[in-house]
């Protein structure tokens, strides 16, 4: 599925540069029943041919394009009657509509139908629809499913907050991956780049703290001896084996939150088996290397300390 941006859905809906008034001579007029009331004075048409009767009033102080297009000086022979052609699909049409009149709408079913009104609410310059939207845009589905596009809709809108939102749920996504060049190529520098250093500090900041001999004195300190017989030095290959695989782990999901845990997939890794069953090699010993439980509680700890957001003033 493709992942939903405006410019995306742009592209799907071709907008003319010249937007003309045609007169009342087309076939038998279709309205749409929420939007036939005889005492409305404006009509719009959308690509389908359907017709939106709605007060030239409301129009004027919901939209910016529309009170600078009413402030035009009108041709003497105008009519009431007069349709405006806006060349925009039903779908997007009706629901900014309903927005900008005060009407209920249905809830949004997927991030590219909320795209495609957000793309014409910007065209009409419409705050008040705008402002709806953007609380949509935080939806735990959109998040869950689609964070890269709600982080790019967000950052075109400059919604701080949103974007910052946003920016957390990325970190389930490796951003290296060639499924998201488009929709980052799509966005600005400024944009992009906050986004693509929180993934980075994440990364490197992680493996400083794997690498602290305060943290993990056992696998990172060169002096440390076994703990039961204070003889043998640890070999330590086996926490750098596994340390590896965590960083791997780290660029494939930046949230880290598949680490230090006591069930899933990550506590069955081959590293990770073979570090916990690491003993002295002091034959009268046989002591475990490193404490498991202990160990993956300070992982967890490294991963909590982690910036979780991009920043943004």
């Amino acid at each position: 599925m493709a992942t939903p941006t405006l410019s995306t859905v742009r592209t799907v809906v071709p907008i003319p540069n010249v937007i003309h008034i045609r007169g009342s001579n087309a076939p038998a007029p279709v309205y749409h029943a929420l939007f036939s009331l005889s005492d409305a004075d404006f009509v719009i048409r959308s690509l389908q041919g359907t017709l939106y009767r709605i007060h030239s009033y409301t129009l004027r102080i919901t939209s910016g394009f529309f009170e600078s297009m009413f402030s035009l000086p009108q041709p003497k022979n105008s009519l009431i009657s007069d349709v405006l052609d806006v060349y925009e699909d039903d779908f997007p049409l009706e629901l900014l509509l309903k927005m900008i009149i005060g009407l209920p709408i249905p809830r949004w079913k997927s991030l590219c139908d909320l795209a495609r009104v957000l793309a014409l609410a910007e065209k009409w310059d419409t705050p008040g629809p705008l402002s709806i939207m953007r609380n949509a845009l935080t939806a735990p589905q959109f998040l869950h499913d689609h964070p890269l596009s709600c982080y790019s809709l967000a950052t075109h809108f400059d919604w701080k907050e949103e974007a910052k939102i946003a920016s957390t749920h990325t970190l389930t996504l490796n951003l290296s991956d060639p499924s998201y060049s488009l929709i980052l190529g799509e966005m600005s520098s400024k944009d992009v780049l906050p986004l693509l250093d929180l993934h980075q500090k994440r990364r490197n900041m992680f493996r400083e703290l794997l690498d602290s001999p305060e943290r993990f004195a056992a696998g990172n300190s060169s002096a440390y001896h076994c703990n039961r017989c204070g003889v043998t030095e640890l070999d330590n290959s086996m926490w750098r084996a596994f340390k590896r695989a965590m960083f791997l782990e780290m660029e494939r999901r930046p949230l880290g939150d598949t680490l230090g845990v006591m069930e899933g997939s990550t506590p069955d890794w081959p590293e990770a088996l073979a570090c916990w069953e690491a003993k002295c090699a002091k034959d009268d010993c046989r002591a475990l290397n490193y404490d498991r439980i202990a160990t993956l509680r300070q992982i967890r700890a490294c991963v909590s300390l982690l910036p979780s957001t991009i920043d943004i003033q």
